[in-house]
């Protein structure tokens, strides 16, 4: 299974987000690329975002993955708050993470690597959602 190295590179990303509430479908197809960056890599996405019937717009997004305790990968926002953490060497991993009034949880599968998803549930007052995105090499 993977390590924090082994996701360094360009990969192809699609998204499909299946808004609850809005009963509606976007879409995200992109580019992620994890580039080396100090102790870490830094987490780039970059792509066309559709959301429902509307015009594709421009799309980004920004991480910062670090090496963790036992083989776990810390996931930052890039202005270096804590997201979540994740341990790929298991084939398939979960994490949580409060956004008051928001929980948003993710499951990772890592078992076609170098295929693999990460599908988040995002629940709130004023959130429900299903998103999962597939990253190919």
């Amino acid at each position: 299974m993977p390590g924090l190295i082994d996701f360094a590179g360009r990969w192809v990303l699609e998204r499909r987000i299946d808004d609850r509430l809005a009963g509606a479908v976007g879409r995200f197809e992109g580019v992620a690329e994890l580039t080396p960056d100090g102790a870490g890599l830094a987490y780039v996405e970059r792509g066309l975002l559709t959301l429902g019937t509307g015009a594709p717009m421009a799309a980004e997004r920004r991480y910062v993955w670090a090496a963790g305790e036992a083989g776990r990968i810390a996931v930052a926002f890039a202005d270096g708050r804590a997201f979540h953490s994740f341990d790929p060497g298991a084939g398939t991993a979960e994490a949580t993470h409060w956004c008051d009034p928001d929980d948003y949880r993710v499951s990772y599968d890592f078992s076609g690597w170098p295929l693999w998803r990460a599908v988040w549930q995002v629940r709130g007052p004023r959130k429900d959602y299903r998103m999962e995105s597939v990253y190919r090499r």
